[in-house]
Order: structure tokens, then sequence, then C-alpha cells
């Protein structure tokens, strides 16, 4: 059930705005182009440190970041970590097929990816990202201290917006599989958003139990729903 490709292109033509659309019908709560410019100037304007302004990446942003960066650095904040807690019904999910997707829990830690933008292009770089992550609300972009091997910053973290109907919060870890096994939408499968994640954060050294285990489980349960 894939469609749509998830580009820097198809984020700024409005095509994911419209696959969003066109699964959730018409009265979707999307962000509108003022909300997105305010809450940009918002956060730039709170920004701990203006002249750098680094995104922590947790999940698919690892890598298909689809912004532009000057560097890039693996990354660990504290007081988060990662969760399958949003329902996906539009990305890599559907009405009939609905998968789950990560945020940022409160509580431990979450390793990663830091990106910093360049100050010139931060508020076009800002817009893309925002389109992508912010359109339906589902995210709460907070300031965090990031500390990676050069050094110490603060990031963009997107956390679980707990009053957003797309949260779902304790699943038990049968329940995540079996959603993310099943899940499949115009971005593709829901299962490759886990696998994907994975070995990206292998690549980089990281290694995260709890994904690895759920990709076991995952793996035996997803052929059945192809």
């Amino acid at each position: 059930m894939s469609g749509v490709k998830l580009t820097r292109e198809s984020i700024l033509d409005g095509s994911i705005q419209a696959s969003i659309r066109a699964l959730l019908g018409p009265d979707v709560r999307l962000m509108t182009d003022a909300e997105r410019t305010d809450q940009i100037e918002s956060m730039l304007a709170s920004a701990p440190d203006s002249e750098n302004v680094w995104i922590f990446a947790f999940g698919s942003l690892i890598w298909n970041p689809a912004f532009h960066f000057v560097e890039r650095r693996v990354a660990r904040i504290h007081g988060f970590h990662r969760e399958f807690c949003l329902w996906s019904r539009a990305g890599r999910g559907s009405p009939e097929r609905p998968g789950l997707m990560l945020s940022l829990e409160s509580g431990g830690s979450c390793t990663g990816v830091a990106y910093r933008l360049s100050t010139e292009a931060a508020r076009t770089e800002l817009d893309v990202l925002w389109r992508r992550e912010m359109a339906t609300l589902a995210y709460r972009p907070v300031w965090t201290p990031i500390r990676t091997p050069q050094g110490a910053a603060h990031g963009i973290v997107f956390s679980a917006n707990r009053s957003h109907e797309r949260y779902v919060p304790g699943l038990d870890e049968d329940t995540v599989a079996h959603y993310l096994a099943k899940g499949a939408g115009p971005l593709g499968r829901c299962c490759d958003y886990l696998f994907d994640t994975v070995t990206h954060l292998r690549a980089l050294g990281i290694r995260d139990r709890r994904l690895e285990a759920l990709e076991v489980k995952v793996r035996q349960a997803a052929p059945q729903f192809d």
C-alpha cells in the first residue's frame, strides 16, 4: 500500500498533506501555515543559543531527515525515551491497517542523532521539518540539552503531545508488535519503519534493546499481513 515517498519535494509540494486528507477526510485537523510560522518563530525566540540550532532525531529523521544541515553527531538526551505511542493512520498506516509511530515519552534517556542547521537557513529548514513532523500536531517541540562526544548543546526534540487523539500510551509489547507488523499506508509498511530504525541505530553503534526485541517479534509476525 505504497504511493507517496517522504522526500523534501513531497513535503514542500503538499503531497504528504494531501495524502493525509485523502485517508482521514477533509475535516482532519492539520497545522495551518500561520500556526507553523508562529511556532517556528516562538521556538527560535526561545532558543538557548540562537547561533547553533540543533535537531535531535530518534526515528526516521536519522536516515531520512529531508532538511539540509551542516553537521551531524551521535547524541544523547536525558529525561525522554523512545516509545511507540502514536497511532499512524495516514503515513505508515491507514484506517484499515493502523500502525504505530515512535515519539518521546518522559523519563529515562535516548541516544540518536543531532543535526546542526545553518544559522542563515534555520527558518527555511525548520519550515521543512515542521511541515513533516507537525502536520497533525501530534508532537510537542521543546528545547532540551543534548550531549555529544564533541560537547554539549541544546536541541529541538519532538515529544508526544499527550492531548492529541493519536496519543496511545501504555501499550504492552505484544500489542505494539501486532500493529507494527500489520500497519501499512501510503508511505509503506510500518514494520519497515521499525526495521530501518534498528538498522541505522546499529550502524551508528547505538543499541536499543527494546527495539531489537520488538524487531524479532515483528519479523516473525509481519509476513501474515503482506
